[in-house]
């Protein structure tokens, strides 16, 4: 292996430990609000650790579980009430929700200023933009990896290996914004090995696991990988990998996230940044730059 390892662990760390200092010195402690529908597992785990590294910055945290069968409209009017809230500086609603919620009509009613997830049609409008606003999480967090590994971005090309609305399309345009050169391929771009092969920096955000191979690599590329897949660990168990192939990546780039351990904790950090931003800027408070 010859790739460096990108610690998403270590760079939140840091990122964390810049918000206790300036949430030290704040007037008042932000308050997050966590929203989640249904007894789903994997969500329950992920807003429990989200609700423990929330307080253990000096915030304060409120979570309301609803069950799986609360109405569409019954879950829209206690987000409504939150984003009325004056209490309340972020606002994040866990999913998936149930099948039979509209998801968008839920995500509409948080006011954009407390959008800490960075999902609204004013967040995504304020980003293609180029105005200021509450970033989504995983795409900032690429961000800072990226910075972390090469310093300056200006005139990297960097390549995003998928289109969602939650990674592939704010990515490509949080990277322009750092003045470089973005290609978005996806399932019917045409040579997608060939493409990824030109990236300085390659984004794969896909949900397929390991489907980046080594020879997909441009030498010295800086690897970002975002998926996060379980599969069968071929001893009865499972195991999480990416969406790259990790030994055969690591042979060649410059740098490379692990999973876990790599994407995913910016995740969460990044969401406590948007929260100390969003209370901030609702409170009139001059904002730390550093963080």
């Amino acid at each position: 292996m010859t790739a460096r390892i990108l610690d998403g662990r270590a760079v939140a760390t840091g990122l964390k430990r810049k918000l206790v200092r300036v949430l030290a010195e704040a007037p008042e402690r932000p308050t997050l609000a966590v929203v989640i529908v249904g007894d789903d597992a994997a969500s329950q785990v992920y807003v429990r650790n989200k609700v423990r590294e929330t307080e253990a910055v000096g915030m304060r945290s409120q979570r309301f579980v609803l069950p799986g069968d609360t109405t569409e409209q019954e879950i829209v009017d206690h987000v409504r009430a939150l984003s009325d809230d004056p209490d309340v500086d972020g606002i994040l609603c866990q999913l998936p929700l149930p099948a039979h919620v509209d998801a968008q009509r839920v995500l509409a009613a948080i006011d954009p200023a407390k959008d800490v997830d960075g999902l609204t049609e004013t967040s995504a409008g304020r980003l293609a933009l180029g105005k200021p606003g509450l970033r989504p999480c995983t795409p900032f967090g690429c961000v800072l990896l990226a910075r972390e590994a090469l310093g300056s971005l200006t005139g990297a090309h960097v390549v995003v290996l998928g289109r969602s609305i939650l990674v592939g399309r704010p990515a490509a345009l949080l990277f322009l914004a750092e003045d470089c050169t973005v290609t978005i391929a996806h399932s019917r771009t045409n040579d997608v090995a060939g493409v990824c092969r030109t990236a300085d920096i390659l984004v794969p955000a896909i949900g397929k696991p390991e489907f980046v191979r080594g020879d997909w690599i441009k030498a010295d590329a800086v690897v970002l990988d975002v998926g996060i897949n379980r599969v069968a660990d071929g001893a009865g168990g499972s195991q999480l990998v990416g969406d790259v192939a990790f030994a055969e990546v690591a042979e060649t780039a410059h740098a490379i996230t692990p999973v876990p351990g790599g994407v995913g904790p910016m995740t969460i950090a990044c969401l406590l940044r948007n929260t100390y931003l969003a209370a901030a800027a609702r409170r009139g408070w001059t904002a730390e730059p550093s963080v």
